[in-house]
C-alpha cells in the first residue's frame, strides 16, 4: 500500500470509498448525458410534430378559405342569375339578356313591346363587392359616350 504525504505534511491513508466515488461520479456523468441527448431528441420530435400540426392547420384553414370563396362565388353567380326577378331590378326581366362577362346584363328596354327606347348594361353585385379594372373600364366607355353600332355582314358563296 503506498503512502502519500497530504498538504500538511502528514500522512495521508488511500480513502476505502475513492474506487466507488470515482465509480458513482462517472456513472452519473454518463446518466446526464444519455438523458440530455434523450431531451434533446425528445425536443427535435416535438418541434417536428408542432411543425407537421402547424402544418395540418393551415392547410385546413386553407380548405376553410376556398370553400368560403367557392360558396361567395357560386352565391354571386346564382344572384346574378335570378336578378331580373328580384323587386327594384332596373329594367323589365324580359328585355334583359344574360351576357356574363364583361357585364352581367344587357337590357333592350322596350323590346318586349317592339321598340327598343334604351339600352342597359346591367352588373349585378352582392355584399360588398366591387367592379373589376375590366367591369370600371366597360362603365366609364359607356358613360364618356364611347359606345357605337357595327353591322357584319358575311357574304353567302353561291
Amino acid at each position: 500500500m503506498l503512502e502519500h504525504m497530504n498538504s500538511f505534511g502528514m500522512l495521508a491513508q488511500p480513502s476505502p470509498f475513492a474506487p466507488w466515488l470515482l465509480a458513482v461520479v462517472v456513472v452519473l456523468v454518463a446518466v446526464v448525458c444519455i438523458a440530455g441527448v434523450l431531451a434533446y431528441r425528445a425536443g427535435k420530435n416535438q418541434g417536428r410534430l408542432e411543425a407537421e400540426l402547424t402544418e395540418r392547420e393551415r392547410v385546413e384553414l386553407a380548405r376553410k378559405d376556398a370553400v368560403e370563396r367557392s360558396r361567395s362565388v357560386l352565391s354571386g353567380q346564382i344572384s346574378e342569375q335570378i336578378a331580373p326577378w328580384l323587386p327594384d331590378f332596373p329594367v323589365n326581366p324580359s328585355d334583359a339578356r344574360f351576357v356574363g362577362k364583361p357585364v352581367d346584363f344587357v337590357a333592350f328596354c322596350g323590346a318586349d313591346e317592339g321598340a327598343v327606347r334604351e339600352i342597359v348594361f346591367i352588373e349585378v353585385k352582392t355584399g360588398r363587392s366591387s367592379l373589376s379594372s375590366v367591369e370600371r373600364s366597360v362603365r366609364d366607355a359607356i358613360v364618356q359616350g364611347r359606345v357605337r353600332w357595327v353591322e357584319y355582314r358575311i357574304e353567302e358563296e353561291a
